[in-house]
C-alpha cells in the first residue's frame, strides 16, 4: 500500500535527507551531499523568510520509495509578475505509479497557494542546484550540480511535464583549451585599463565581508534577464558567500574593478565531489571532516561557476579577461579538469565565448514545466 506523508519531525527529516544514499548506493557516479547542508538547507536557509516549502516522503507499506519538495518562491513570483510552483528534492524509484503519488501531491499544495504551473527541479531555486541531468550520465557531477539516473527523465515526461529550458556545463581536460585568451592576457589587460581604466584583481579575503557586499550588487544586476532569476536578498547572498568561503581558493575568484566599482567578477571552486564520495552518507562528524581538510591537497579541477559583467560593461574585454587569468591559474598549478556551467542554451554570447576557448558541452540539465 503506497502513501505520501509530509515531512514534520527531525527524524523525518533526517529520512528525507538519507533516503537518495540507499537509493543510489550502486551507482558509482552518485555523490551524497553533505548531510548539515542539506539540513540547514531546508529548514533555515534564509529562502524560508520570503517563501515556503513543504516536504513529502512516499512509502510503500514501510519502506520509503520517494520524496519530493513542493516550493513557492513568492519572491520569484514578485519579480517575474508570474504565479508559478515548483519542484524540488526529487528522488524516486523506478516507478511510474510513485512518481505520480509524489508530483501530484506537490501540484495539490501549490495549487492550494494558488499557482498556475508546476517547473523543475530547482532545489530549492534556481540561486541553489537546478535542473534534471539529461545528458552526460557517464560521469560524476561536479561540485553543487545535480546528478540523477536517467529514468528519471521517463517518470517526469510520463507525467506530462514538458521541456522549459536546457541549461548547459562544459567540460575542458588537461590542456584541452584554446589558451588564446590567456596568451594575450596581458595586452588585453593593459587594453582595459587605458581605455575604461578596469582593472582585474583577486578578491580580498580579509576584507570578505565588504567584498561580498559589493558582489551581491553586480550578481543581482549581471544575471537579472536569465530565466527564472530574481534578486537574492542580503541574508540570502550573505548564506552563500559564507558557505562557498570555506572552500574558495581566492586565486580563482577575481574581480573586474573601475575605480573602486566593481563591475563583474568571476568565480571558479575546487571541484571537492571526490572527497565528498567518500564521507559516508554526507556525514562530517565523527571523521568525516578530516577526509575534508586534508583531502583538499588532492584536489585535481575547479568549477567555473558564476563569470558575470553587469549591463554597460560588457563586450570591452572584461569577460576574456577573467576567462584568461583563470586559465592562467589552472594552468600554473597544474590542475587536470575544469568544468563551467551552468549556462542558459540561449545566451549565445557566453556559449560561443566557451565553445571559443575549446569547452566541450558535455553534459545537459533540463528545466520542466507543467501547467496544473
Amino acid at each position: 500500500m503506497k502513501k505520501i506523508v509530509p515531512v514534520q519531525s527531525k527524524k523525518e527529516l533526517g529520512t528525507f535527507i538519507d533516503f537518495p544514499h540507499e537509493l543510489h548506493k550502486n551507482d558509482p557516479n552518485y555523490v551524497p551531499e553533505l548531510f548539515i547542508a542539506q539540513r540547514d538547507l531546508l529548514t533555515t536557509h534564509p529562502f524560508h523568510k520570503h517563501s515556503s516549502l513543504q516536504t513529502f516522503l512516499a512509502y510503500n507499506d514501510n519502506k520509503i520509495v520517494g520524496r519530493i519538495a513542493a516550493i513557492y518562491n513568492t519572491n520569484h513570483n514578485q519579480f517575474n509578475n508570474v504565479n508559478e510552483g515548483f519542484f524540488g528534492f526529487f528522488d524516486c524509484i523506478n516507478d511510474q505509479e510513485t512518481a505520480n503519488l509524489l508530483f501530484d501531491t506537490a501540484v495539490k499544495w501549490l495549487k492550494e497557494k494558488g499557482a498556475q504551473n508546476i517547473i523543475g527541479p530547482v532545489n530549492p531555486s534556481t540561486n541553489e542546484t537546478s535542473g534534471l541531468l539529461v545528458k552526460g550520465f557517464d560521469r560524476p557531477p561536479i561540485v553543487m550540480m545535480t546528478y540523477n539516473p536517467e529514468y528519471y527523465i521517463t517518470l517526469l515526461e510520463n507525467y506530462g511535464f514538458k521541456k522549459q529550458t536546457d541549461l548547459f556545463a562544459w567540460f575542458w581536460e588537461g590542456g584541452n583549451y584554446n589558451d588564446k585568451s590567456m596568451q594575450m592576457l596581458d595586452k588585453l589587460q593593459e587594453r582595459l585599463k587605458r581605455n575604461s581604466n578596469i582593472q582585474i584583481r583577486k578578491i580580498n579575503m580579509k576584507k570578505f565581508k565588504q567584498e561580498a557586499d559589493a558582489l551581491r550588487d553586480v550578481y543581482n544586476h549581471a544575471w537579472d534577464k536569465n530565466l527564472g532569476f530574481f534578486p537574492m536578498t542580503n541574508d540570502e547572498f550573505d548564506y552563500t558567500a559564507k558557505d562557498l568561503k570555506m572552500i574558495l581558493d581566492p586565486d580563482f575568484a577575481l574581480l573586474a574593478e573601475q575605480d573602486g566599482k566593481i563591475v563583474g567578477f568571476g568565480v571558479a571552486i575546487p571541484d571537492i565531489n571526490p572527497i565528498l564520495k567518500t564521507i559516508k552518507k554526507g556525514r562530517l562528524l565523527p571523521t568525516g571532516i578530516f577526509k575534508l581538510l586534508f583531502s583538499k591537497s588532492k584536489i585535481k579541477g575547479i568549477r567555473i561557476m558564476l563569470l558575470g559583467v553587469i549591463e554597460g560593461y560588457r563586450k570591452l574585454g572584461v569577460e576574456a579577461c577573467l576567462y584568461g587569468s583563470i586559465i592562467k591559474e589552472y594552468k600554473r598549478k597544474g590542475l587536470q579538469y575544469a568544468e563551467a556551467g551552468w549556462t542558459l542554451e540561449n545566451n549565445e554570447m557566453v556559449n560561443r565565448a566557451i565553445e571559443a576557448i575549446g569547452g566541450d558541452q558535455y553534459k545537459t540539465y533540463r528545466l520542466y514545466k507543467k501547467a496544473i
